[in-house]
């Protein structure tokens, strides 16, 4: 499989959001004033996907929801009706895969700001990152695959006998099991999981000795997949850990070096913490407001944005009175915000005073 070779996104880059730079103007050129992915955005309840190709959107097939390479991005839209109103709602995300490029990212997120804007500022925005996703987002899907390499890898039309040997690894419970390929080395495996080694036409099921039936029935289901996509050619065998000899056919093909950039960050200072986002001075400035058990619903303003970070996740508060600068800069400000802690891989969302999102509520409550 031709992977693209690409060096992993730098983190702690601030400009990330790329809003007034040459990316935007290179989004704004290519756009035409009506963007032709939104004109069926949003018109009835459902998810939508679309992934960046050369700064435009492209419809994701919907057989493929749930899988997301890690070299792109991805916008999501999730529309379903309020259950007093039949209003119809949405929650728009937009999915950042470690190796997207800055470009990608970046019209990712100026792309999700538009299609807000298309559906007249009632979406509540969200950024996810790979493998740090929300609750709300792993809702949308049964499994979420990540693979390694750009959506023109292809997930089904290379050969089994020209794919290269790679291990998928299933991880979670019963409220979802993510999908993520990882490096093919044996110091890495968790004993508490599932694998999938893929030699293209032989499948081998690896069950550890701690894995839940969550993670080996979704592993059984991904194996069949991919035994319908091959023509159901693919031999399939499946070995349960054996801790008294642990040498056994499926660490023969364990044999990469784990990924310098794969280590994770560590959170030292878990104590939630509460910013202001204003322009009353005549600048726009961000500035500390609360921490820990001062912060509660009574230190908001309704004439200002407010940062709520939880040290797992980050909440844009906006309130209903908020100038119209900041409420466009509140997710560029969360973002550079995010970019000089030592948690920057956690999600964002973006919510509005009028709505009283319930998770903001019970994040600033706690």
């Amino acid at each position: 499989m031709a992977l693209r070779k690409q060096k992993q996104y730098d983190w702690k880059d601030s400009n990330l959001a790329l809003f007034g730079s040459d990316t935007e103007k290179q989004v704004k050129k290519e756009s035409a004033a009506t963007e032709p992915a939104w004109e069926t955005a949003g018109q009835k309840p459902g998810l939508q996907i679309w992934r960046i190709v050369n700064f435009k959107i492209t419809s994701w097939p919907k057989e493929d929801y749930g899988k997301f390479y890690d070299g792109d991005s991805y916008i999501i839209l999730n529309t379903y009706k309020d259950g007093d109103s039949n209003q119809l709602l949405y929650d728009v995300h937009f999915w950042i895969g470690k190796y997207s490029t800055q470009d990608e990212y970046g019209t990712a997120a100026y792309k999700t700001v538009e299609l807000d804007t298309f559906l007249n500022d009632v979406p509540v925005q969200h950024r996810e990152v790979q493998g740090h996703e929300s609750e709300l987002f792993r809702s949308y899907f049964k499994a979420i695959t990540t693979m390694k390499g750009g959506a023109d890898s292809g997930f089904r039309h290379v050969k089994p006998e020209e794919y290269t040997p790679r291990l998928l690894h299933f991880h979670g419970d019963r409220m979802g099991v993510v999908v993520t390929e990882k490096p093919r080395c044996k110091s890495l495996i968790d004993h508490t999981d599932v694998y999938i080694l893929d030699l293209g036409l032989k499948l081998v099921q690896w069950n550890g000795t701690g894995a839940n039936k969550d993670e080996k029935m979704k592993a059984l289901q991904y194996i069949k997949g991919l035994q319908t996509e091959r023509g159901g050619k693919c031999h399939v065998e499946c070995l349960d850990e054996d801790p008294i000899a642990p040498e056994d056919e499926f660490y023969k093909f364990l044999d990469e070096q784990p990924d310098a950039d794969d280590a994770e960050p560590e959170v030292k200072d878990k104590v939630k913490e509460l910013w202001r986002l204003s322009d009353v001075s005549g600048k726009l400035s961000m500035k500390p407001e609360k921490r820990g058990s001062e912060i509660s619903r009574s230190a908001l303003d309704s004439n200002d944005v407010f940062i709520l970070d939880t040290k797992t996740e980050l909440f844009v508060w906006i309130g209903k009175k908020t100038s119209i600068n900041e409420r466009r800069n509140a997710m560029t400000y969360a973002h550079n915000y995010l970019m000089k802690t030592d948690h920057p891989l956690v999600p964002i969302s973006c919510v509005n005073e009028v709505t009283n999102d319930k998770r903001f509520a019970a994040a600033i409550a706690a």
